[in-house]
């Protein structure tokens, strides 16, 4: 199984450390020439969405990946990564757009209102959840299931191979997403 982590900001390596404790093998994506052969999962991490769609667009990334994704390409995305794959973003301008979701920006604030907690998710029960500037979504989809909800607000979801976060797995202790993640490209979640 190989699973590509967009690397152009955010937290990449601790996506890579944690899907590779797993047994996952990771390649970083930097440039098209990275998306050679096909992989079996793709993450964008946090990061700046607006930044991040740019330079998707200036690197020639943006076709390829959005045609990875609607081919049925497992992708997992967390925070910057969950408002790139949202259709509707309040306040903004979709980028990939292929998750029948809106998400909002900042929902809890600046830096300043970033936080920590533990909450169910999926069928995993209580994990660790690492907020930093994060989006929530309002709208989901007919066809998206929602995995976790903090305070009311919807924080993690799924609509078939597309697997969304406002918080950051990759910063915690507890490789339960990633192993969801896992589960779900080899068809088994």
């Amino acid at each position: 199984m190989r699973i590509g982590v967009l690397a152009l900001q955010g937290a990449f390596i601790e996506h890579i450390r944690m899907l590779e404790s797993l047994g996952a093998e990771t390649f970083e994506i930097r440039n098209i020439s990275d998306l050679k052969e096909r992989p079996d999962g793709l993450i964008l991490p946090g990061g700046e969405s607006t930044v991040m769609s740019k330079l998707l667009q200036d690197l020639g990334l943006y076709e390829k990946l959005r045609s990875l994704i609607l081919s049925d390409t497992p992708v997992m995305g967390t925070c910057a990564g969950l408002i790139l794959l949202a259709k509707y973003v309040e306040g903004g301008r979709p980028s990939l757009a292929t998750m029948d979701i809106t998400a909002v920006r900042n929902a809890y604030g600046r830096q300043l209102g970033s936080f920590e907690t533990y909450a169910p998710f999926a069928d995993t029960g209580d994990i660790q959840m690492t907020f930093i500037r994060a989006p929530v979504i309002t709208a989901p989809g007919k066809n998206v299931v929602v995995l976790a909800q903090v305070d009311g607000n919807i924080v993690a979801a799924r609509e078939e191979n597309q697997l969304v976060l406002s918080f950051h797995p990759e910063l915690g202790k507890d490789p339960a997403v990633h192993r969801y993640f896992i589960n779900m490209i080899s068809g088994n979640a």
